[in-house]
């Protein structure tokens, strides 16, 4: 069975140390590298290309949202997880805006952690419930959200595979088109939907039952 291999960004020793020793008692996740500040893990991720990087987002010399960027341009497959003590909506937004999948609190138990690793390995969104909640809230503030029913047939078969984590590369094969094709769908759906971005997008999807879906 391949494993999730995982990269732990943190500053702190002891958190890095105790994530360790959890994650890898887990049959699934192999832990191969940690990153004490945000420049470090920019640099561990284009060594070792990990599947999950699980980032702090207050680190020294590049904080974790700057980190996130680079990270998400540096290696498109590399999925982050944000694993923070703080559920401030700048650091929130600004996360998810960044590329992170998914945001968890450090006060979320093991077992929640290692099942939010998984699912972001998956390229399905992972949020803490109060975070999710945010989102949600944030997406609806001051605008009404069109149906998917207004959406085309082919534009939901789209939105189902962003929700599953799929590139434009991907979705383009799996639907047989082109990318380009795929780009213009993806912005059709954006626009309809008044949403700025791919992972706004997902969560849309997801808050609607549609990422597992394949029926019309």
């Amino acid at each position: 069975m391949d494993k999730i291999s995982v990269l732990i960004a943190d500053d702190h020793p002891v958190v890095r140390q105790g994530l360790h020793s959890f994650l890898q008692l887990q049959d699934d996740i192999d832990i191969v590298g940690e990153a004490a500040d945000g420049l470090e893990a920019v640099e561990k991720v284009a060594e070792l290309l990990p599947d999950v990087v699980l980032m702090d987002l207050v680190m020294p010399k590049v904080d974790g949202i700057a980190a996130i960027r680079r990270i998400t341009a540096l290696s498109p497959s590399t999925r982050v997880l944000v694993l923070t003590s703080f559920s401030d909506d700048d650091k929130v937004f600004s996360a998810i805006k960044a590329g992170a999948l998914g945001y968890l609190m450090k006060d979320s138990s093991p077992a929640d952690l290692a099942e939010a690793i998984r699912a972001v390995y998956r390229g399905e969104p992972s949020l803490d419930p109060a975070i999710a909640k945010k989102l949600m809230d944030q997406l609806s503030k001051g605008e009404e959200v069109i149906a998917e029913e207004d959406l085309t047939i082919r534009e939901k078969e789209v939105l189902r595979l962003i929700a599953r984590g799929n590139s434009n590369k991907e979705i383009a094969a799996s639907l047989q088109i082109s990318e380009k094709t795929v780009k213009n769908h993806v912005t059709n759906i954006l626009h309809k939907l008044h949403l700025s971005d791919r992972t706004q997008a997902a969560l849309y999807a997801v808050r609607r039952r549609m990422a597992g879906d394949d029926s019309e």
